[in-house]
């Protein structure tokens, strides 16, 4: 029987966001509306070894962490494309069947029937590019290049991307490209986002890739730097979008899609056991160019029931969707009123990520709308 093969494909009216397959980002996909599942494709960044709270226990080893995630994909996302990066599982960790934890993953998602496109950079090592050579072929749905900001400005990215795409056999049209922000000092935006746009023109094969996103987030590294509450931060990578679009489409050179890192800093990725640490209660809140973050005491010695107090603040502001625009507005607005629980941690990752996914889904369709732009 011939195996159906089915390539990761969008255009720029499309988003990627870059999620941790973490229990409140992958509950928050589950409750997606279909348009906004439709409208996205997630790159999901495996993280390290950690409390698992689904399963209520400290995994030990590699097979435990990472055992449960293929079926974590198809149950939470089911047939649609989706990127997979492992860039933060740790560089010494071996399956006990000796297979490298890229070659389990992608395994594991073939027979769950994912589709599923590895992503790699210029910087792995060998053994981690082996293993993505092996899905590549396995699968034929190409590959996702990441490559940071730093990486594409020097003049060795060609050669770098040369040798990668020999080792693992494929050419430039196989392949979808991710330019990485990170979370770099924005300001001032005029002069960075002219910054990006220089370096994008002269990116290799530019209008070979089978896709090509540029992602990075302004989100606080943490918490406390959220000094007074309500506070209104802004969403500087979509401002900087918007900019770069600009003097692209002026160029006449290819535009990107839209990416971001949701309500997380690329560095938030500590492998703690979170209930040993004392985070503060907050409700990460997307609105028109900005976040509206409430942030409270923390729920170890002050509980969960504050989120209740939270949640009116946010409903009764005026950035709050009136039309129930997701899932994680409807809850907001019941455990307001006291219908909806006041959760846990991941609970409130959860909400915030599904009504940050809907928001700027609705933002991406509304601005090339009008536009008319192909």
């Amino acid at each position: 029987m011939r195996r159906e093969v089915i390539a990761v494909t969008f255009n720029h009216r499309h988003y990627v966001p870059c999620l941790r397959w973490k229990q409140g980002e992958y509950q928050a996909i589950l409750r997606l509306s279909d348009a906004a599942k439709d409208f996205i494709t997630p790159l999901i960044e495996v993280p390290g070894i950690g409390f698992d709270f689904d399963s209520r226990k400290q995994n030990k080893v590699i097979d435990d962490h990472l055992a449960p995630f293929a079926q974590r994909v198809k149950t939470k996302w089911q047939r649609r494309p989706l990127f997979v990066d492992m860039k933060l599982i740790g560089l010494s960790e071996q399956m006990a069947g000796g297979q490298h934890p890229v070659r389990f993953v992608f395994d594991e998602l073939r027979a769950q029937k994912c589709i599923a496109a590895p992503v790699t950079g210029i910087d792995r090592d060998t053994r981690y590019q082996q293993a993505v050579k092996q899905a590549v072929s396995a699968d034929q749905r190409g590959v996702c290049l990441r490559v940071s900001l730093v990486e594409a400005e020097k003049p060795a990215l060609k050669n770098s991307i040369d040798t990668l795409l020999g080792q693992i056999r494929l050419q430039a049209d196989g392949c979808d490209f991710v330019l990485d922000l990170g979370a770099p000092n924005f300001e001032p935006v005029e002069g960075f986002a002219g910054l990006v746009t220089a370096t994008i023109r002269k990116l290799p094969y530019l209008s070979q890739w089978r896709t090509f996103a540029l992602i990075g987030t302004s989100f606080p590294s943490s918490m406390g730097e959220i000094k007074e509450s309500p506070a209104i931060v802004p969403r500087s990578e979509w401002l900087l979008y918007k900019r770069v679009f600009a003097g692209l489409l002026k160029a006449g050179i290819r535009v990107p899609t839209f990416g971001d890192y949701g309500i997380n800093h690329p560095a938030d990725v500590p492998e703690l056991d979170w209930r040993l640490v004392k985070p503060y209660a907050t409700i990460r809140y997307t609105i028109n160019d900005n976040w509206l973050i409430v942030r409270g005491r923390n729920v170890r010695d002050h509980g969960f029931e504050q989120y209740r107090d939270h949640c009116r603040t946010v409903k009764e502001s005026p950035h709050f969707s009136p039309r129930g625009l997701s899932y994680g507005d409807n809850y907001i607005a019941n455990c307001a009123t006291g219908s909806a629980s006041t959760g846990n941690l991941s609970t409130w990752r959860m909400v915030g990520t599904n009504h940050h996914i809907e928001k700027v889904a609705f933002d991406i369709s509304n601005f090339f709308g009008p536009l008319g732009i192909d």
